[in-house]
């Protein structure tokens, strides 16, 4: 096996660096973490650029509107924005990770056709209606009603952890088309539907979390009309679709983030030298470990996104693998950084106070921990379920 780069993604690294070093320093301030209106005028300003110059959608196949790279050249794509500190994708993480992904996979041509281009172009941002009040990791037992009425389902439900809501345009949202019946498991009937913000019925009130962001939200539908038309997959079929969804959230949509983990590794190593707590022998092995362990998991990145590539986009239950490593390697991350800081680690305002805070979430984000674990176990071990 050949594992050096081929002449044409060093070509890709040179231009896409060079690209880099000429744009960002053009980009304007960013906006207060509060600014919600102007941190989507920057996502989107952002993704923008990508597009124009040729850089968005490198996952994304060619027939989807994405530019058919290699997993290679998005791999190296990935390594070099970190690299030079470009922003992230922000309030574009849902449509660009995982609804436009699916959308791809299983959406019919008219529906890539609508969606696509705009979420690659940063014209438009979505959120994620999955969650409700009583349906968090136990998903399949949400209850927000789906009822045909001619060619529009009447929405009426809430849901809870909205990502992006505030600011969003569409929504992939989980509905049931069918009530739960003790005759069939739960997870059927579930329908996948894309949901306009702006249709009459739906309410929106932000969530405050621990860090005092809202990038979260509670969503209220009263009646909410949505077309037939903007259902992706059969109805009843949506639970499937689901899978497709949570396999690009849990498999490749955090790959962006393990290469700024590594980099903040660094940044702790060298703060570590200069406030003198690098003599501390157990600060230091622990950041070797973690050394060790997200060099781990950049190796699984690289391997989740070959294959997703080989599995026709859609990466497998190797992503259940990552996420729950990756969640608590995160977390640990942190508490290291608290023990570097030191005081300062109580300033909300000192660097990665604020990425501790969120840190908490991601065992519980895209699946908690605990799930991931009945996944790995009865998917990938073979062991057998709980009873």
């Amino acid at each position: 096996m050949d594992l050096t780069y081929t002449e044409e993604e060093r070509d890709f690294r040179a231009r896409l660096r060079e690209w880099l070093g000429k744009v960002l320093p053009e980009l304007p301030a960013k906006p207060s973490p509060d600014d919600w209106p102007g941190r989507r005028a920057y996502d989107l300003g952002w993704q923008r650029r990508l597009y124009d110059a040729g850089y968005a959608g490198l996952h994304w196949p060619v027939d989807a509107g994405g530019r058919g790279a290699t997993p290679t050249q998005h791999l190296i794509f990935l390594e070099e924005t970190e690299r030079a500190g470009a922003p992230y994708v922000g309030a574009n993480f849902v449509g660009l990770l995982h609804a436009g992904p699916t959308i791809a996979a299983e959406g019919t041509a008219e529906q890539r056709a609508r969606w696509l281009p705009p979420v690659l172009r940063g014209d438009e941002v979505w959120c994620q209606g999955f969650s409700e009040p009583d349906a968090g990791s136990d998903l399949a037992s949400l209850r927000t009603r789906a009822v045909r009425d001619g060619d529009e389902y009447v929405i009426t439900g809430s849901k809870i952890w909205t990502s992006h809501a505030e600011v969003a345009d569409w929504c992939e949202l989980l509905v049931r088309t069918d009530a739960i019946s003790a005759a069939a498991p739960k997870h059927r009937g579930i329908s996948w539907l894309a949901m306009p913000m702006d249709a009459p019925g739906v309410t929106v009130r932000p969530l405050r979390t621990l860090a005092g962001s809202t990038e979260f939200a509670e969503m209220f539908l009263d009646g909410v009309r949505v077309p037939v038309a903007n259902r992706v997959g059969a109805e009843n079929d949506g639970w499937r679709v689901t899978m497709v969804t949570l396999s690009f959230e849990r498999g490749t949509a955090f790959v962006g983030e393990v290469v700024a983990c590594r980099r903040t590794l660094g940044e702790l190593a060298r703060r570590a030298r200069a406030n003198g707590r690098w003599d501390d022998p157990v600060l230091r092995r622990r950041l070797g470990r973690l050394h060790g362990e997200f060099g781990a998991l950049w190796r699984l990145t690289q391997w989740n996104v070959s294959e997703s590539e080989r599995s026709g986009g859609v990466p497998g239950i190797g992503g259940s693998v990552f996420k729950l490593a990756y969640s608590h390697a995160r977390q640990e991350l942190y508490e290291v950084a608290a023990q570097v800081l030191g005081a300062d680690s109580l300033v909300m305002e000192e660097e990665w106070v604020l990425d501790r805070l969120s840190s908490l979430s991601y065992t519980i984000a895209a699946g908690t921990s605990q799930i991931q674990r009945n996944i790995v176990a009865e998917r990938i071990l073979g062991l057998p379920k709980g009873r």
